[in-house]
């Protein structure tokens, strides 16, 4: 039974990775990043992540610890916007948990590498952050506990300019926050 909803997961995932819809990016002057909340617009300025502070239950920060260990950054291919096979059950791991702790609310960040405008990469960041934002949904996660921002190129993990660290830029992070 569990192999039948990893695979009908899986063939969602890869159905509707394959058709992203249009988003209105608007670009953040705070902070070059852009944002989106079913339309609304957040602040581009940096957050703490949550995810060990005082407010958590014992459960939730044992549940948080288990999600870390499992991944909170998802890594994407060349110009690309597709979830990787290898990040079905991570997703499914954070579905259940934002299902379970309806009060949690997750930030989708996209990021890619320095290749291509500033505009393409804002745009592609979002697209990727959306994919993530989309396969949540399709799990059951509410979509108000959703946000999505793009950093684009602007915030790289790896300073590099080889394949590694085009690599490494090519990502969505999943931050959490109340």
């Amino acid at each position: 039974m569990r192999l039948v909803q990893l695979v009908l997961v899986s063939a969602m995932l890869i159905a509707l990775s394959g058709c992203p819809k249009k988003v209105n990016v608007k670009p953040d002057t705070t902070g070059g990043a852009t944002t989106s909340t079913n339309g609304a617009s957040t602040s581009g300025a940096d957050t703490t992540n949550t995810s060990q502070g005082s407010d958590l239950t014992a459960a939730e920060q044992a549940a948080l610890q288990d999600l870390q260990r499992l991944g909170m950054i998802l890594y994407f291919d060349y110009d690309k916007a597709e979830i990787k096979p290898e990040y079905v059950s991570v997703l499914a791991a954070h579905a259940k948990f934002l299902n379970a702790n309806v009060n949690r609310k997750a930030r989708l960040e996209g990021h890619t590498d320095e290749r291509g405008s500033r505009e393409y990469n804002i745009g592609l960041g979002e697209r990727r952050a959306q994919a993530v934002r989309r396969a949540l949904l399709l799990q059951g996660v509410n979509e108000s506990q959703l946000t999505t921002i793009s950093y684009g190129e602007e915030r790289p993990a790896e300073p590099g300019h080889d394949e590694d660290a085009y690599a490494k830029n090519r990502r969505v992070e999943i931050k959490y926050g109340n």
